[in-house]
């Protein structure tokens, strides 16, 4: 029985040295990569003990990806700093994670000094250099079980510190496993990584990859702004599968890039994330008449997916695409607001996941994690640890389900999933702000932030830019007299909006 991830890298790098791993900047084999995780294994074992978090501050690519195995393989974990992200959020994060070891590269040196103290920062060239230590290398695997942690990836917080949401090896063996069988994923397969190492929809293309021997081609973020570009990138490196965003996706077909140029290799298209718009998936579907499409559903708690729903080309999805039925091994079901089972169609209730895919919890959040990581309500007989999304959702008439929006204010846009209140912290701390207040208008996909006092809405937008990423600054902010209230003297985000768009 697999416990630990890297069997997975082992395993293949036994059987195949291929180049399977590709960036912009070269290629290498399994065999390489292992080699390399290793080296760089045996060097930071020497440093921390076992079960310590450390970060990872680099652009991603086969380098990073040595640095995430090298850290398992010292018997710790890793969080991925995207350089991407302003170094306040990113400093925020190290609040939180307390690592004691950064592992970066000379182009990211700087700003790694920005965050932790010198004598943290671990080059990963020098780590590269070490002598692979494998009595050290053993002792670790042998001290480690399959419930230790992989991984710590950070979401937006509703108290406005970011939340590490913490998954162990268990929940993704167990997901991986399922993930590629159900969908046909081999070494003959070339995926296409779209997805950034901090976001978890790359989990299922790094291991995936791993674990089959399919080839890991990482395309360059910068294409993502270049449809052209990226529709040759796709076709150049003989893409058969992508595991993709789904404003990813629509980014080609918004700028018709598949009549320029359809990608014939690729064969299966999963999408998360976000719900995809019909016209879009339709465009899709008639440029690959062949390819299979999937839609996915689930939280970064969960470990990357717990429902699926292959795309039916037979049928009409007038009412929206459904998120379908449970993986295997996870058991996905509806509470409606006095703890109950909802087994009647079209009745809402939320969405709940039990199984070993169900992360160990968020870091150092022990409140937030009994919140959303309490006992099953409806198990009164053991122990039965569920996560509880905050979505909603009912069963339509083939007993798939059927997603219908947030619970509470947390939402997701442009594939990430957001808290609003964590955006209002940060406008409300803004000077010249007393009070503010985020709206998501679902229907226009489109996130506003409305405020009272008396700073510049353009500057305030600017000065956001600075501390937020791009993705969670609202594209307008709004001046307002003061906070409409509901009755239960609440603020009253609907007419907040209405309000909005009468002045728009």
């Amino acid at each position: 029985m697999i416990k630990n991830v890297l069997e997975y890298l082992e395993n293949t790098a036994q059987r195949s040295c291929a180049a399977a791993v590709i960036d912009e900047n070269g290629m290498c084999s399994y065999a390489d990569l292992l080699q390399s995780s290793k080296k760089i294994g045996s060097a930071l074992a020497a440093k921390t003990e076992c079960n310590q978090p450390v970060a990872v501050l680099m652009e991603k690519g086969i380098h990073t990806l040595s640095a995430f195995f090298g850290i398992v393989y010292a018997g710790c974990y890793y969080t991925l700093l995207n350089p991407d992200l302003p170094s306040a959020r990113l400093m925020h994060v190290q609040n939180v994670l307390q690592a004691e070891y950064v592992i970066t590269d000379d182009a990211h040196l700087q700003m790694a000094r920005e965050i932790f103290p010198e004598e943290s920062i671990l080059l990963l060239d020098n780590l590269k250099q070490s002598e692979i230590n494998q009595s050290a290398l053993d002792f670790v695997r042998d001290t480690m079980i399959d419930t230790d942690p992989l991984y710590v990836n950070f979401t937006s917080g509703s108290t406005g510190v970011p939340k590490g949401v913490v998954i162990g090896h268990r929940s993704v063996i167990d997901f991986i496993e399922i993930f590629t069988e159900i969908f046909h994923i081999t070494g003959e397969d070339v995926i296409g990584n779209q997805a950034p190492f901090d976001f978890d929809v790359s989990v299922k293309d790094i291991y995936s990859a791993i674990k089959t021997g399919a080839s890991l081609v990482m395309i360059p973020k910068r294409l993502f702004s270049q449809p052209v570009d990226l529709l040759d990138f796709i076709c150049d490196h003989n893409v058969t599968t992508m595991i993709w965003a789904v404003s990813a996706l629509c980014l080609i077909s918004t700028f018709h890039g598949l009549d320029y140029k359809t990608p014939h290799t690729v064969n299966k298209i999963l999408f998360s994330g976000e719900v995809m718009p019909m016209k879009h998936l339709n465009a899709w579907m008639t440029h690959l008449p062949d390819a299979e499409f999937v839609n996915l559903y689930g939280p970064t708690e969960i470990t990357c997916n717990c429902t699926y729903h292959r795309i039916d080309r037979s049928r009409n999805y007038d009412g929206g695409i459904p998120i379908g039925k449970a993986f295997p091994n996870e058991r996905v079901f509806l509470l409606d607001e006095h703890d109950c089972i909802v087994r009647e169609k079209g009745v809402s209730g939320e969405i709940c996941v039990s199984g070993t895919a169900v992360g160990l919890g968020y870091f150092r959040a022990s409140a937030q994690t009994m919140e959303k990581f309490p006992q099953n309500p409806v198990n009164g007989c053991y122990h039965e640890r569920i996560y509880r999304t905050g979505d909603l959702a009912c069963y339509d008439e083939q007993g798939n389900l059927r997603f219908l929006g947030r619970k509470d204010f947390q939402i997701k846009y442009m594939g990430h999933r957001i808290e609003l209140e964590e955006i209002e912290k940060a406008i409300a701390e803004m000077e010249g702000v007393e009070r503010a207040c985020c709206v998501f208008d679902e229907e226009k996909s489109k996130l506003y932030g409305y405020y009272v006092g008396t700073s510049n809405g353009k500057e305030l937008r600017r000065k956001l830019s600075e501390s937020l990423p791009i993705f969670m600054v609202p594209s307008r902010l709004m001046q307002v007299e003061r906070m409409p209230l509901s009755k239960n003297g609440k603020i009253d985000r609907k007419a907040l909006l209405a309000e909005g768009n009468r002045k728009r």
